[in-house]
């Protein structure tokens, strides 16, 4: 187990937390002040978590949907993966979209998304005059079927 540190914002926000042993991603709770915040349909709201992280260089935190409140109630990150970069130290907040029909409540304190801190690769882009051949080559969109 790696250490992140963080800092609560607000005295009220809950630690990020893993649902089980083997969890990747870590739970992000609500922290609205205590109230209930309502989402309409077609509509994003930002939900603060009331924390800050500091992110280890070379890896990056991604925001993603809890699968419970995407599937069952419509609600997820309305860009569909955040992304927490290592030299953030804002809040986090999640941008959570209701995709359902009618109104969505989120709680005080509610786990509203996932957090998954990933290693990435920083690139130097360098103009070619070629690409190197692959099978595939430019093939995309359902180019290699759909079975």
């Amino acid at each position: 187990m790696n250490t992140v540190k963080f800092i609560k914002l607000d005295k009220n926000a809950t630690v990020p937390s893993y649902g089980s042993a083997c969890a990747a991603g870590a739970d992000l709770y609500a922290c609205n002040g205590g109230c209930d915040v309502e989402i309409a349909p077609g509509k994003t709201v930002l939900i603060h978590t009331g924390i800050a992280m500091e992110i280890p260089d070379g890896y990056a935190g991604m925001i993603f949907a809890r699968s419970g409140i995407a599937t069952k109630r419509g609600l997820a990150p309305a860009n569909k993966v955040g992304v927490v970069d290592s030299d953030y130290r804002g809040e986090i907040m999640v941008a959570l979209h209701n995709h359902s029909d009618s109104v969505q409540v989120v709680a005080g304190n509610e786990r509203v998304a996932q957090l998954v801190i990933m290693p990435y690769l920083r690139a130097d882009f360098v103009e070619a005059e070629s690409l190197e051949d692959t099978e595939r080559a430019a093939g995309g969109f359902g180019s290699t079927g759909t079975k």
